[in-house]
């Protein structure tokens, strides 16, 4: 495959600087861990780690220790994809809607993380809970300007300083929480990539002036959509569910046959517990929950900010849900996906994908 290296943009995340511009992105309860992080990095991308419901699938964990063991484990998930990539950029995402994001982040920076990728709600507090640590490189996640807009004003009038890059995901084809409030706005197209990636690209060089980096994400799986993504003005793009059922993924081997062998038409939203639509695979637990039939799953952490189980006994737990997904659990678990993990019909190695986007490996 011809080597294209020259047509690249290059991805600056503060003081860090990637071979190749793609961030692998965080999926939650161990689903990006440290190996596949670690692989990544190691191939010249970032590697994420998801920092939720790490501690479940730690020997540590005894049941009643969460928040304390999620602490601990994901500062040895850093030193282990360090480990792996000593010389490679290792990002971890921290959820704002998680109880304790600030003990997330902290201990992260204290891991020696290199950047911290932020969403599910505005990290309006993140250069504060950073500000020990200038070297590491802060991205939100966004899915539109306004909120993009929001972000740089609180920054700039609090903290004097602004993002060092913007992760724009749409609702329209990404895996996982979608980022915008109501169902009709899944499909709408104002909050596609073609229409908000210039949209922030032309804000941030007009109005800011300054150079932050816009990545592109959701529904991203080859070299033409990157390329459409770079001719757009993005400077990196976030890919995560080809990476999901990678040989290096730190899943269960069940979880990633469960993947491989999804169609399209198992592929819905749902309303989360979180009070925002969701993309999953129509699992045997997610038709009963449709149906209105789903048994409850006990709240084993009060992990999130907002959860509709623990504050109304609705839906269920949905950290229990991601748990039985990552053991494998068919039946009983929620698979978060996004809209092409029909595509995802082997288990690829982290460098076989970066050999098809960008021709060869760091």
């Amino acid at each position: 495959m011809k080597d294209f290296s020259g047509k690249l943009p290059k991805l600056k995340l503060g003081k860090h600087e990637p071979r190749f511009p793609l961030i692998q992105g965080g999926m939650g309860v161990r689903i990006s861990g440290p190996r596949l992080a670690g692989a990544v990095a190691k191939a010249g991308g970032v590697g994420t780690i998801a920092s939720v419901g790490l501690a479940v699938c730690s020997p540590l964990y005894d049941g009643t220790n969460y928040f304390e063991v999620n602490k601990t484990v994901i500062r040895e998930d850093i030193a282990e994809a360090k480990r792996i990539a000593p010389e490679g950029v290792v990002a971890v995402n921290a959820m704002v809607a998680l109880t304790d994001y600030e003990d997330h982040v902290r201990s992260a920076c204290e891991g020696g993380v290199d950047v911290i990728i932020s969403g599910a709600g505005l990290p309006l507090k993140l250069p504060e809970i950073t500000a020990d640590y200038p070297d590491v490189a802060l991205v939100p996640i966004v899915s539109t300007t306004k909120a993009a807009r929001i972000i740089n004003r609180r920054w700039e009038k609090q903290f004097g300083r602004l993002p060092d890059g913007f992760i724009v995901e749409t609702p329209l084809e990404a895996g996982g929480h979608l980022g915008v409030t109501r169902p009709e706005q899944v499909t709408d197209k104002d909050f596609s990539l073609e229409h908000v990636v210039p949209e922030l690209v032309a804000y941030l060089e007009k109005e800011v002036g300054v150079d932050i980096p816009v990545i592109a994400a959701g529904g991203l799986w080859d070299r033409q959509d990157v390329m459409r993504m770079f001719r757009l003005g993005a400077k990196g793009v976030q890919m995560g569910t080809r990476f999901a059922a990678t040989v290096e993924g730190d899943a269960s081997q069940e979880f990633k046959d469960i993947l491989i062998n999804a169609k399209e038409e198992d592929v819905v939203v749902i309303k989360s517990p979180v009070g925002i639509p969701g993309r999953v695979l129509k699992t045997p637990f997610v038709e009963k929950y449709i149906a209105g039939r789903v048994k409850s799953k006990p709240c084993f952490a009060n992990c999130l900010s907002h959860c509709a189980y623990r504050n109304e006994r609705k839906a269920f737990c949905i950290a229990q849900a991601l748990v039985d997904a990552f053991r494998g659990d068919y039946e009983e678990g929620l698979f978060f996906c996004g809209t092409n993990v029909s595509r995802v019909t082997r288990m690829e190695k982290v460098e076989e994908i970066f050999k098809d986007i960008f021709g060869f490996v760091a």
